[in-house]
């Protein structure tokens, strides 16, 4: 508390004697361009005005019970003796534009991110709850472990000032905790424009081991950036923070620090028996062909168009690139479209426009830019039908990564010569389940991978089934030892025979020789001698983030937090996203 303190009055005398040396933030100025007027502290940051290029005409505004208005959605601008709120950098880096006058405002991309609410994400909070519930003797590491990256402003805080890391109970999850706000601002500025490049890439790095230097005081404490001799005196007096050139801030090996994640296993008794790689994104992109040429900034960052103005003051400032826009783009519609519409009670600060805008982008990337399908082959002998489909994936890592919840699954069908479905394979329930998915059906068993399909009870879904230290399903990443199921389907250039145990391929997909770096060949063997045609087929490739299994099973927890989700989960769109599909194909 006295170091806060402290800091307070130092800034602010900092702030005076810095007001006498410049005026505005941002890089060496240029003389070319009118100045432009700043932005008062105190304004209302404005919604975005135009939308990326490419993004799909058919994507309808979010509505939802609970919108937050507009009104609500100022970011918060809290400081610590370490970090500040993201509010405090909407004064200079909200209003950007590109060449083509597209807006991209720091901020405004950032602020309906998963990376911005993946604290206030209620499935995490959820499941936070869940595991804690099953093994309570635990909870101070199961917590401890999760807000690394959760709620890493405040963890990091935390540490520093020799105070409890906790989420629940009186933790950071509750308003009344003196860093509450730097833990529910999730994965912010201050954050990631701190971490230096000490070990990154490394085992230490990984699961939250990032390394932020807190010995520091204003207007001395570095944020790291992506442009060279950075203008620091106005940043520095607005702010407290030297902005200074970081190679890292382009490098995977900086998402890796919490997209490679390690977690803790027990037996049933809650022992400590070693560590699960939960996910490993960075790891499968080294061993694919995009390791060392296409860095994770490339698809989830995408570079706006030509050079930016990085700040509005001060004026007169030089464009910059390339820029990197804030994306931050995954596939998790489902939670985007729960934040959206339940934002009052999940104390988000982005309001409808901000989530529509995110929402297309999650459309685009997943529809457009993830995995192709096509037909390699149709044809009709004796009575029966063959196809065969070839999934090919775009992805720097396996498809789907992360969190070992998401799935993805062929749904295929054939309709005979008066249009009637008379085969189908991978249809979605009303309740979220799969037909034919085995997992679905019963929680101890799983759907294998398939080489060759031929009844439809069998479905190809490319997945991690998590298995026990005994090799026994299970759902709890607590439990999690192994993985008994991955079929992810492999990022290109990524070879399957000598991939590292943590990123391997396991089951039956393990010696599928049609399963390889890229891609999957699986055929269907149909017997339609009963049927009259001509025959024709329809394939797409779905996805969803939750598995039906996984959220049936942390919901019979019935924590406080898990009823709150699952109350979300039952009133939104959980319609899976389409990857890809083939036009339909008639043989007779």
């Amino acid at each position: 508390m006295y170091r806060s303190v402290f800091r307070t009055a130092i800034l602010s005398l900092v702030f005076i004697l810095l007001a006498l040396l410049a005026t505005g933030c941002g890089e060496t100025p240029a003389t070319t361009e009118p100045a432009t007027a700043p932005v008062p502290a105190t304004a209302t940051v404005a919604e975005p005005t135009s939308t990326p290029q490419e993004e799909p005409a058919t994507v309808q505004p979010i509505e939802g019970p609970d919108r937050n208005p507009a009104e609500d959605t100022v970011l918060s601008s809290f400081m610590t003796a370490d970090f500040s709120g993201p509010g405090t950098c909407v004064l200079c880096h909200e209003g950007l534009r590109d060449e083509e006058r597209t807006d991209v405002s720091l901020t405004t991309a950032w602020r309906s991110t998963m990376m911005a609410k993946a604290a206030k994400d209620p499935v995490w909070q959820a499941n936070v709850s869940s595991v804690v519930s099953r093994f309570p003797m635990l909870q101070a590491v199961i917590e401890k472990k999760c807000v690394s990256c959760h709620m890493p402003m405040a963890r990091t805080q935390a540490e520093v000032e020799g105070q409890t890391v906790a989420a629940q109970g009186d933790g950071f999850f509750d308003p009344a905790h003196p860093l509450h706000e730097a833990g529910i601002e999730g994965v912010s500025c201050t954050l990631c424009h701190q971490i230096s490049d000490a070990g990154l890439g490394t085992m230490e790095s990984f699961t939250g081991g990032y390394s932020v230097d807190t010995s520091t005081e204003p207007p001395f404490r570095q944020a790291f950036g992506p442009y060279e001799e950075p203008f620091g005196r106005p940043m520095q007096m607005h702010t407290g923070f030297e902005p200074v050139y970081g190679a890292q801030t382009e490098e995977s090996e900086l998402c890796a620090t919490c997209h490679n994640l390690y977690t803790p296993y027990v037996d049933a008794e809650g022992n400590v028996l070693g560590e699960f790689p939960e996910q490993t994104p960075y790891t499968e992109w080294e061993h694919s062909g995009f390791g060392g040429t296409m860095p994770c900034q490339g698809c989830h960052m995408p570079k706006a168009t030509g050079g930016v103005v990085i700040s509005l003051m001060p004026g007169r400032l030089a464009p910059r690139e390339p820029f990197f826009q804030h994306w931050f783009v995954g596939g998790n519609a489902l939670m985007l479209r729960i934040l959206a519409d339940w934002g009052g009670e999940l104390e988000v600060t982005a309001d409808a426009a901000h989530f529509d805008a995110t929402l297309a982008r999650v459309l685009d990337q997943i529809g457009g830019r993830t995995a192709g399908l096509k037909v390699e082959g149709l044809a009709l002998e004796d009575g029966i039908l063959t196809a065969s489909l070839k999934v090919t994936t775009m992805t720097g890592h396996k498809f789907p990564t992360g969190f070992p919840a998401r799935r993805a699954w062929l749904h295929v069908t054939v309709t005979d010569g008066a249009g009637e479905v008379i085969w189908e394979s991978g249809a979605r329930n009303a309740d979220g389940s799969i037909s034919g998915n085995a997992a679905d059906g019963d929680p101890a068993a799983f759907e294998p991978h398939y080489d060759v399909i031929t009844q439809p009870d069998q479905v190809q879904i490319y997945e991690s089934i998590m298995g026990d230290h005994v090799g026994q399903v299970t759902y709890t990443l607590l439990r999690a030892a192994q993985y008994l199921k991955d079929n992810r389907v492999l990022p290109a250039g990524a070879d399957k025979a000598t991939l590292p145990a943590d990123i391997a391929v396991y089951g039956e997909a393990a010696g599928d020789a049609n399963f390889s770096g890229g891609s999957d060949l699986v055929k269907y063997r149909l017997e339609v001698r009963d049927a009259t045609g001509p025959f024709t087929v329809s394939a797409e490739l779905l996805y969803e983030p939750l598995s039906y299994r996984f959220v049936a099973d942390m919901l019979a927890d019935g924590t406080e937090l898990t009823e709150r989700f699952g109350g979300y989960y039952r009133e939104t769109d959980r319609a899976p996203l389409v990857v890809t599909a083939v036009e339909p194909v008639t043989v007779k």
